[in-house]
């Protein structure tokens, strides 16, 4: 019963304030090292699928349940957390399960179907719903693309059918918070025909969630995104190249080049021919030669038989008329020349150039004084711009007649803030940051530890050794003036009868006790008095006496 006593005669010398308070920090310490402790025996959590949909996410949840893993679900479950030891196997065996579908069937349906008592409708309509499952699947693959669905029209072969409709597929995508390219319409567009027989890329529609058109599947949609891709390439390339060569003047992020280029996709083909009359060269030469002869007679006795018959030799001449011998000759040439000929076929590409317009924005100088403070900003000079202008002009290959207008302006620019300009911070020691928490745990508990030690456990120690020197209490003051006599020798002691004896009670029985929390007892206020008096008169000594005691003080 004595020691009972002692705890109950020591919490209540603590008083109720002090008791409360020292409940109510042991409760949030203990809590609080509850919660490290679970934390820390928790094993860590990764992620094992994100953005589910509610029958994906409860079929996976089913196998978890099934497999006993524990697992934790965020946003609404559509996200599912696992052991991070755990999250690779699980979404292998998944995978190889067809989880998660997307929403979408493909062609595991027809693993748990029997095809026996199956009409060829079921079979078809089950053959379409696999296809856009597996079309959705690997749309959904694509970087920018978060969810997708496919609607295919595949119409029915009739026998004896003249004409045949064509199979058409509508498309809705959803992206993953960036924006759906040309580029990526194009792939869909080409990915969705490439996989069903008869289908063109122009007979395929996409849309966007927000039911913005992307490809109307009229054919047209494409040729003008890939025309639009070549000149939004074209700008960026021209601009990246001036605003490098900027960059290295003025400084890195002091200009911005904006580029619009005006080209002609139209393609024109020209053939000419050209005659050069200096460049003759004889390519026949024709020569004829031509001689004639004939004789004329002329009888002078008129007509008879005679005069009828041939003559009997050329040379001789007849006796009763005249003759005479005419020759003619003639030569005549034909020279032919090859003339030089030059043919010529121009083939003029899509994609010229036919006029540029170049908005370049430079930032001024800044100058920090020499005892610190803010930047001062100045403009630049009129010629440094004209140099910068010229240097533009010259790197875009400025052509006036074409029309290009190139515009350069000195404005001074709006300064990012400070966290924007820091670089990413390196991994603390190389500690990633699940590391960096664990140690926080760990230093956490170590210092609860001190905490309980020092608030907790050392105040209670103190009052259960405090219990046994109560009952002497009384004589302390007394105690006090035969140790300051033998410190200093100086201290007398007071006057006999001036302190009451042990047990004794005061005459007037009206003393009243005080609650002193400094030396965590109760005294009679008549002794505190009296040893208030003795430290007023000697001071010096009752200064030794406490330097005394707390040197012998552990």
């Amino acid at each position: 019963m004595g020691g009972a006593a002692q705890v109950v005669e020591a919490f209540k010398a603590m008083g109720v304030a002090r008791l409360g308070a020292m409940a109510g920090m042991t409760a949030a310490l203990f809590g609080f090292f509850a919660y490290i402790v679970m934390g820390i025996s928790e094993e860590p959590m990764s992620l094992l699928y994100a953005g589910l949909d509610s029958k994906d996410a409860s079929a996976i949840i089913a196998k978890l349940d099934a497999g006993r893993i524990p697992y934790k679900l965020e946003s609404g479950g559509s996200t599912i957390m696992v052991a991070s030891d755990q999250a690779l196997r699980l979404r292998m065996e998944y995978a190889g399960q067809g989880l998660p579908a997307g929403g979408n069937v493909g062609y595991e349906i027809f693993d748990s179907m029997d095809a026996f008592g199956q009409t060829s409708f079921v079979q078809n309509i089950n053959m379409i719903r696999a296809l856009e499952g597996e079309l959705s699947r690997t749309i959904r693959a694509l970087d920018q693309i978060g969810q997708a669905r496919v609607h295919l029209v595949l119409p029915k072969k009739e026998l004896f059918a003249k004409d045949t409709a064509k199979p058409s597929a509508s498309v809705v995508v959803k992206s993953r918070g960036g924006r759906i390219t040309p580029s990526h319409v194009q792939s869909i567009q080409h990915l969705v025909a490439s996989a069903v027989p008869g289908l063109t890329t122009e007979a395929v529609t996409i849309i966007d969630e927000r039911g913005t058109l992307l490809a109307s599947g009229t054919g047209t949609d494409a040729g003008a995104a890939r025309l639009d891709d070549r000149t939004a390439s074209y700008e960026q390339r021209l601009g990246g190249q001036v605003e490098d060569i900027l960059s290295r003047i003025v400084g890195p992020g002091r200009a911005r080049v904006q580029v619009t280029a005006e080209l002609d996709f139209s393609k024109i083909t020209k053939s000419s021919e050209s005659f050069d009359p200096d460049g003759q060269v004889v390519r026949k030469t024709e020569t004829v030669s031509e001689r004639e002869e004939g004789q004329n007679r002329r009888n002078e006795n008129g007509v008879s038989v005679t005069t009828n018959l041939p003559p009997q030799t050329q040379s001789q001449p007849s006796a009763n008329g005249t003759s005479s011998t005419n020759q003619a000759n003639r030569t005549s040439e034909t020279i032919d020349y090859e003339v030089k000929k030059t043919t010529q076929t121009e083939v003029q590409e899509a994609g010229r150039v036919k006029r540029l317009s170049i908005a370049v924005v430079v930032d001024g100088t800044y100058t920090t004084p020499q005892g610190g403070g803010d930047q001062t900003y100045a403009p630049r000079s009129a010629d440094e711009m004209k140099e910068i202008e010229a240097l533009v002009k010259s790197a875009i290959g400025f052509d006036e007649k074409r029309g290009d207008q190139v515009k350069v302006t000195n404005l001074r620019f709006q300064q990012p803030e400070a966290e924007a300009l820091t670089p990413e911070e390196a991994p603390f020691l190389g500690l990633e940051k699940g590391d960096i928490w664990k140690l926080g745990q760990y230093g956490g508990l170590g210092l609860l530890a001190l905490l309980m030690i020092f608030f907790v456990f050392r105040p209670l120690i103190r009052a259960f050794t405090f219990v046994p020197q109560q009952a002497g209490a009384l004589q302390s003051a007394p105690a006090l003036t035969n140790g300051a006599a033998a410190v200093t020798g100086a201290l007398p002691a007071p006057q006999p009868g001036a302190l009451p004896a042990p047990g004794t009670a005061d005459p007037s029985g009206q003393s009243a006790m005080i609650d002193i929390a400094q030396i965590e007892g109760q005294v009679k206020e008549s002794s505190v008095r009296k040893v208030g008096e003795i430290v007023t008169k000697h001071p010096e000594e009752a200064t030794a006496i406490m330097r005394q005691w707390l040197h012998e003080s552990p």
